[in-house]
């Protein structure tokens, strides 16, 4: 069965924006996702999250080892136009880049304006598993108490992360993918605390 892009992408919609209202929620895109092609350069949940998220309006980056075969997909899957990394508005960070990359990323993108907080960069990463690892304790809008998130993530990312939001309503919103098909997302508004063993 292939991907119906009307209906399967606003299912996938919907459930982005679920999690995206309640942080720490992690929604399934295992049934639209089982309808792509193998062997794309991204994890099938990412490349979903590119169809919904991209367009000519747009921009993007990719930060891979395979980036130029990863951002000539996206351009001719999308036709979003690939852009700079402090430019880009949204920024996919793929499995297999280089240590540290991503959180040079994390210091490199657009947080917006003052006049203008929506300009600010979305960036998606991709990891192994959304679960089994760092425990963090989240709060904040859409979460009632505490949640709890075990990425799998060998960078240590909160601080850069928190100091990038520290303005609000400047800030960037991180989107996670993961090898099962499953995304988890961290608003701006999401403070993030390392749980210490």
């Amino acid at each position: 069965m292939k991907l119906d892009m009307v209906h399967d992408i606003q299912t996938a919609y919907r459930k982005l924006v679920d999690s995206m209202s309640r942080p720490g929620t992690i929604s399934d895109l295992s049934e639209e996702a089982g309808k792509l092609e193998r062997d794309q350069a991204l994890l099938p949940g990412t490349l979903i999250l590119a169809q919904m998220l991209l367009d000519t309006e747009v921009t993007f980056k990719v930060i891979s080892q395979r980036e130029a075969m990863a951002a000539h997909m996206l351009n001719q899957l999308t036709y979003a136009k690939e852009a700079d990394v402090e430019e880009a508005d949204f920024i996919f960070v793929l499995n297999d880049a280089a240590p540290g990359a991503w959180l040079r990323t994390l210091e490199a993108v657009k947080i917006g304006e003052l006049n203008d907080p929506h300009s600010s960069a979305t960036v998606i990463i991709e990891t192994e598993s959304l679960s089994g690892g760092t425990t963090l304790r989240l709060t904040g809008p859409g979460i009632q108490h505490t949640a709890y998130v075990g990425l799998q993530l060998k960078e240590d990312w909160v601080d850069v992360r928190a100091e990038r939001n520290a303005e609000f309503p400047l800030g960037l919103d991180l989107l996670f993918t993961d090898a099962n098909h499953r995304v988890l997302a961290l608003p701006r508004t999401t403070q993030v605390v390392k749980e210490e063993v």
